[in-house]
């Protein structure tokens, strides 16, 4: 029966963040895996079997057994793995729960006000520009001169976020402000993570995921 092959499958969607932290979790611990483009308009049966409470990617099956929500896939990828190096969660409880606060952070926070920002006019896309500020330099605060969110290592509020890098040039040409200038020591580990081999050959260009944005904005009738 299809789904129930042996290994790990990822139905996802190319330019999706969410399905992005996944593929940078299985590269950062070495897992082959099998990567199933799905089609949002034309959902598959394979999809909708394996996450019939959302409908959504990305989704990874273990042997045809599937785990949904992104950062639970990558916290599963972690746990089932563990003799894959390197760890994504730090082994101290504290340091674990503070990984978790700032990804949870990210989820709740950055791609619905991302959204908002390229979809509203005037007023609206004025406070999501507020917003999307506040974010991006509370994420710089947090960050403060560490290399990576977790201090050295390149952990899991490092994948949580590092896909979102891709799309700060969306973000910046809508809400017209730098990164860079607003948040230096973000901006820097953004490259940081880009040096990444898992980052780099995952995350989707800038200008594709301008273009993406740009296919939406016509879908939904905005100029």
């Amino acid at each position: 029966m299809a789904g129930e092959k042996k290994g790990l499958q990822l139905l996802d969607l190319w330019v999706s963040p969410f399905g992005q932290r996944c593929r940078i979790a299985l590269a950062e611990k070495g897992l082959p895996y099998e990567y199933l483009e799905q089609d949002l308009g034309n959902k598959s049966e394979l999809l909708l079997r394996s996450n019939p409470v959302h409908k959504k990617i990305p989704v990874l099956l273990h042997d045809g057994r599937p785990v949904c929500e992104s950062l639970i896939i990558v916290q599963y990828i972690d746990e089932a793995f563990p003799g894959n190096a390197p760890a994504l969660l730090p082994a101290d409880p504290y340091a674990r729960a503070q990984a978790r606060f700032w990804a949870d952070y990210v989820d709740k926070k950055l791609y619905d006000c991302g959204t908002r920002l390229w979809k509203l006019k005037g007023e609206a896309q004025q406070q999501a520009r507020k917003e999307m500020l506040d974010i991006l330099r509370t994420l710089d605060a947090a960050l403060g001169d560490a290399k990576f969110f977790g201090g050295e290592a390149f952990g899991f509020a490092d994948v949580a976020l590092a896909p979102f890098t891709a799309w700060f040039l969306t973000y910046e040409r809508h809400g017209e402000f730098s990164v860079e200038k607003e948040c230096p020591r973000l901006a820097a580990w953004a490259k940081r993570c880009g040096e990444r081999e898992s980052v780099a050959k995952t995350l989707s260009s800038p200008e594709k995921v301008y273009e993406f944005v740009g296919v939406l904005k016509k879908r939904f009738g905005i100029e």
